[in-house]
């Protein structure tokens, strides 16, 4: 097949290789798949635990000899759910995308840790190999989901330990840094996390695929929160109500518009982020010890609030931690609401007497 003929099939196969849908479409779905079954599952589990209630704290199956609670079954699955998300970020056909649910247990289960890269890297390959064979045989029922499996299986083998061990260490690298030197990667992680979460990838597959968690993750909350909640205030003027809660429990994502038009406007949230992050852990020393994943999502639908709180319960429960007091909860909603709806405002409007940012420069459409 010569480069005009690869080209051609590639493109009737729907086969894009390119970083926006590797890099922003499979990393943005597979951040949704962690939601909709970690997350969902820890925040399933904490609510039970809380308010004693039975139906949520009892073992609803034993699998292997295994206990599992309604929470802990959807935990399990976060494999499955990733590279199905995966898979469905990147078109796949029906027989590739149920034969990602195989992949995703196999590549998550071997990378450990680290087994959401793991998960990120062995399900696309397995897809887009997927995608190439679908339907190019009489007997595509066999074939498709043969070759989906193989693939994924045999690079879960020989990949996903090493993939999942590169991120694990990156991560524990970044958490070690950040207690030893909690200001400068206070500021460090919490502008590199909060600029990633308003830009069109995801901030939360990135902390749940290095297992950002601790001091680090405390301070990757409060750059998300910066972000989300700063963009959501200082831009009440132009977008009144509606702006205010699409932002600040949505997505500063809803920015990015305006910022390709004048980047000047990210000036106010990324230094405010640099001013919350050292202050979450320098101060408050903040931490969040509950899914990687709640790092990266800041205010959304209160996500990372909720996964600071689900820490604080882990941590008393383990012995780590003897009690939460009203200092943590002080710092939690200063960090997360109060101070970047101070700071950040105020940064912009400096902005603004310096001719930097314009009135109309943060209008959504």
């Amino acid at each position: 097949m010569n480069e005009k003929g690869l080209k051609a099939f590639l493109k009737r196969k729907d086969i894009e290789i390119s970083l926006s849908r590797y890099g922003i479409d499979a990393l943005g779905a597979m951040a949704q798949g962690l939601f909709c079954s970690l997350l969902i599952g820890t925040i399933i589990n904490t609510i039970g635990t809380q308010f004693h209630i039975g139906f949520l704290t009892s073992t609803v199956a034993t699998i292997a000899g295994t206990d599992y609670t309604v929470g802990g079954l959807a935990t399990a699955m976060s494999g499955p759910a990733m590279a199905v998300a995966i898979g469905y970020a990147l078109h796949c056909p029906p027989l590739v995308l149920f034969s990602l649910i195989t992949v995703g247990f196999a590549s998550n289960a071997l990378g450990g840790a680290g087994g959401p890269l793991a998960v990120l890297f062995i399900a696309i390959i397995a897809a887009e190999v997927g995608k190439a064979i679908s339907k190019e045989t009489k007997v595509d029922i066999l074939v498709t989901p043969l070759v989906t499996i193989g693939v994924g299986i045999a690079l879960s083998a020989l990949i996903a330990p090493a993939l999942g061990n590169a991120a694990s260490q990156v991560g524990k690298l970044i958490m070690w840094a950040t207690d030893l030197q909690p200001f400068l990667m206070g500021i460090l992680v919490s502008v590199i996390v909060g600029v990633a979460l308003t830009l069109p990838i995801s901030s939360a597959a990135i902390c749940a695929a290095l297992s950002l968690t601790g001091l680090a993750g405390g301070a990757a909350v409060a750059g998300c929160c910066a972000q989300m909640v700063g963009f959501a205030v200082m831009s009440f003027k132009e977008n009144k109500w509606g702006g205010l809660v699409s932002q600040g429990i949505g997505t500063s994502m809803l920015q990015m518009g305006n910022i390709v038009k004048n980047p000047r406007i990210w000036i106010a949230p990324i230094v405010t982020s640099a001013i919350t992050g050292p202050i979450a852990t320098c101060i408050f020393k903040m931490q969040m010890n509950g899914t990687p994943v709640s790092s990266g999502m800041g205010t959304c639908g209160l996500v990372g609030q909720i996964g600071v709180y689900t820490g604080w319960v882990n941590d008393v429960a383990a012995g780590t931690k003897s009690a939460i007091t009203a200092f943590d909860w002080i710092g939690l909603i200063l960090i997360s609401f109060v101070l970047p709806a101070i700071i950040c405002p105020l940064i912009n409007m400096v902005c603004m007497k310096l001719g930097w940012v314009k009135e109309g420069d943060l209008k959504l459409d």
